[in-house]
């Protein structure tokens, strides 16, 4: 699949925009500050409903501005002509609104699979250097890539997440007193749900760990100029390995790690009340990420450390593509930060995607071979730099009727 056209209205520094794309390489050009990260972020945002700059949404929205507005015309694939538009309303303080093809959707989520984007950007050296969240995050958003009807499993899970935690923080510090009948057989359905949720969401993390690894493998081999074997390990708060070793494996699945999870939650249900804290659960688990025998997080130079997260991108565009999905890549400012060798392995490995979107201050940093179309993007004006007419909106209407 690839994005053939992207309209703006009021998101970030963009009052209007009107950017025709195409399949292959797209390069935006401009000093830092212009508003280049701000065009692949609304395509990131339309694909998954997030931002991998800012977890809150009112800084997408222009200063001044009552909402924002992102539209984008999406074709199939290059044999296939099929598209689609896909439409979001970011609205500060109120629910967003979405439609596909001008039908609103009952809920923004119901947009999720309709595009699929992999983004590599700066920020992404926090998977590999930062905290146990990050790894979440990440192979969580895989999930949802994977498989969209996860984003209503996690949000499900958050929710009854958020109503245990909140009994458990009454109860602390009151002693086993006020663990009542009542109290108790609340708690008993508080652990069934999030059992429930929590062992579909760590079956699915398993599952695709185990798929993600050999390309992640072959990804670290062709970007680094080392020898080194790059390794993923899932750590569980409350599912012992061997039990993670079965569900990887394919020789266990949901039920043994929901039965897992409640005795993990009636053994440490004590410690639970006394801290008033969910100590059972995905969202206290982990990713341990190594090159050779080492992990990763502590013992990577920079230069490693770049190229681990840089790999873990690429092996989950491959994932996708082995899932049947041709997602759009991504590259936002990713080739400053990568000495020569780096950037011509990169370039060799993403040439043939469907469609690839790189964002770059300086042009000479992005490689010959990734040659493609090249906007200059100026205090958010884009210009298309092979053309002597500014771009045209597409007939199925521009955003400034939505305004």
């Amino acid at each position: 699949m690839f994005v053939t056209h992207l309209s703006l209205a009021d998101f970030r520094s963009y009052p209007l925009a009107e950017v025709p794309l195409e399949a292959g390489v797209t390069v935006f050009t401009g000093a830092n500050g212009q508003g280049k990260t701000n065009l692949v972020e609304a395509v990131e945002f339309l694909a998954t409903l997030g931002s991998h700059r800012v977890a809150a949404e009112a800084p997408l929205v222009r200063a001044g501005a009552p909402r924002a507005l992102v539209r984008a015309r999406v074709q199939a694939g290059l044999d296939d002509a099929r598209s689609l538009l896909l439409e979001i309303e970011i609205i500060p303080g109120r629910a967003n609104k979405a439609a596909l093809n001008r039908s609103p959707l009952r809920r923004p989520r119901d947009l999720l699979g309709a595009l699929r984007v992999v983004l590599f950007s700066p920020e992404d050296l926090a998977i590999v250097k930062g905290d146990p969240s990050e790894r979440r995050r990440f192979l969580d958003d895989l999930l949802v890539a994977r498989w969209p009807r996860l984003a209503g499993v996690r949000a499900d899970y958050d929710r009854v997440l958020k109503q245990r935690s909140t009994l458990l923080k009454s109860l602390s510090g009151r002693g086993p007193r006020a663990v009542t009948d009542d109290v108790a057989a609340t708690l008993e359905v508080w652990d069934g749900q999030l059992a429930a949720f929590g062992a579909e969401i760590v079956a699915a993390r398993l599952t695709t760990l185990a798929q993600l690894r050999p390309h992640l493998v072959d990804a670290y081999a062709g970007i680094a100029p080392t020898n080194n074997l790059a390794g993923a390990a899932y750590r569980s708060s409350a599912v012992p390995d061997a039990l993670v070793e079965r569900v990887e494996s394919g020789d266990a699945a949901v039920p043994d790690v929901v039965g897992q999870l409640l005795a993990a939650m009636r053994e440490r249900r004590g410690e639970e009340i006394a801290r008033g804290l969910c100590l059972v659960g995905p969202h206290r688990d982990d990713v341990t990420l190594t090159l050779g025998d080492l992990p990763t997080k502590g013992y990577a130079s920079h230069g490693e450390s770049w190229s681990s997260a840089l790999a873990l991108r690429l092996a989950s565009f491959h994932l996708l593509r082995a899932d049947g999905i041709e997602p759009v890549l991504v590259l936002d400012d990713v080739f400053a930060e990568l000495d020569e060798t780096r950037r011509d392995r990169l370039a060799d490995m993403v040439a043939d995607a469907e469609q690839v979107l790189i964002t770059a201050a300086v042009a000479a940093d992005v490689p010959a071979r990734l040659a493609g179309r090249r906007f200059a993007v100026q205090a958010s004006s884009v210009v298309l730099l092979d053309a002597d007419t500014p771009p045209v909106p597409p007939d199925d209407g521009d955003v400034t009727a939505a305004r």
